[in-house]
């Protein structure tokens, strides 16, 4: 990651978190820190269809970090998101449970955006950025 004094300017609101090419088309996610109710939490960025997806490392089933290897997340066949620990499934664009025992759950997700080749989150009332406590 750059130096702070390096990273480029906020996208209205927020936050850079990697560059574009960093996140692979159903690759390695991005792995990063957010403050969920002032409590650090982990999250993840994916790149699934073009398009960039977030969401709180948490499954839905019993709030246990997903990833079987550090921004391992996807299932063998690369199609859904699968939590290493409980085996529920997750679509990867809305990030609903679609197997397993997450019931009718969804993942937190975190607005994100790609411009200019790089990707920013937006922080919302209750997920800030780490440096915000």
């Amino acid at each position: 990651m750059p130096d702070a004094g390096d990273l480029p300017a906020p996208a209205a609101g927020g936050e850079f978190l990697c560059a574009s090419a960093e996140l692979a088309e159903r690759g390695r996610a991005y792995l990063f820190d957010v403050l969920e109710y002032g409590r650090s939490v982990r999250a993840f960025a994916l790149r699934i269809d073009g398009q960039v997806v977030a969401y709180l490392n948490r499954c839905v089933h019993v709030p246990a970090e997903m990833d079987w290897q550090p921004g391992e997340f996807l299932d063998s066949s690369r199609e859904f998101i699968l939590c290493s620990t409980h085996g529920a499934a997750y679509e990867p664009k809305g990030g609903r449970c679609i197997g397993g025992p997450c019931g009718r759950g969804r993942l937190t997700a975190l607005s994100v955006s790609e411009r200019d080749g790089m990707v920013y989150w937006y922080p919302s009332r209750d997920i800030r950025p780490v440096f915000a406590a």
